[in-house]
C-alpha cells in the first residue's frame, strides 16, 4: 500500500515532468503547452496507480490489471495526439505530428511516474528535452549537407512538421 507522501510524489512528478515538456512546446509557439501535457502526464499517472492498488503487481492479476490501464492510456491518448494533426491540401503538409508524439511520450513519461519507476522517468525526459533541443538544428544541417538545399530552398520545404 503506498503512503500519502509516495502518492503525492508520484503525481506531483508526473504533473511536473508533463509541464516540462509542455513548456518547450508552448515556447515553440505549438498548441500543446504546459497544462494539456501536464494533465496528460497526471492523467497516465493517475490511471496508472490506480489499476496498481487493486492488486499487488507481484500476483498475476496486478501485472494484467496494469497492462490493460497502460492499454488504455495509450489508447485514449491516441485519440487526443489525432486532434492536433492537421493536413492542409493545398500545401501538401502535414502538421502536428511532433505534437501528437509529445502527447503521447507525456502520458508515456506518466504512466512510469505511477508506477514510481523515478529513473526511468527522468531518463524519459531527458531525452525527450534532448531531442527538442537538438533535433531542428540536426535536421537543418544534415539537410543541407546531404541534400544541398540553400536556406531558401529549405524555406519551402517544412523541416517543422508543425
Amino acid at each position: 500500500m503506498l503512503d500519502y507522501w509516495d502518492i503525492t510524489a508520484r503525481l506531483a512528478i508526473a504533473l511536473l515532468f508533463g509541464c516540462i515538456v509542455g513548456l518547450e512546446r508552448n515556447l515553440r509557439g505549438k498548441p500543446t503547452g504546459m497544462k494539456t501535457l501536464g494533465l496528460v502526464a497526471l492523467g497516465a499517472a493517475l490511471v496508472t496507480m490506480a489499476s496498481m492498488q487493486f492488486a499487488p503487481l507481484d500476483s498475476e492479476y496486478g501485472r494484467d490489471a496494469l497492462s490493460r490501464a497502460v492499454q488504455g492510456v495509450i489508447t485514449g491518448i491516441g485519440f487526443l495526439g489525432a486532434g492536433v494533426i492537421v493536413f492542409h491540401a493545398e500545401t501538401s503538409k502535414i502538421k502536428g505530428l511532433t505534437t501528437a508524439a509529445s502527447i503521447w511520450v507525456t502520458a508515456g513519461i506518466g504512466i512510469v511516474c505511477g508506477m514510481g519507476a523515478w529513473r526511468v522517468a527522468g531518463i524519459g525526459l531527458i531525452l525527450v528535452m534532448l531531442l527538442f533541443l537538438l533535433g531542428h538544428p540536426l535536421e537543418r544541417m544534415l539537410h543541407k549537407r546531404w541534400l544541398g538545399k540553400s536556406e531558401n530552398e529549405r524555406a519551402d520545404i517544412d523541416l517543422h512538421d508543425e
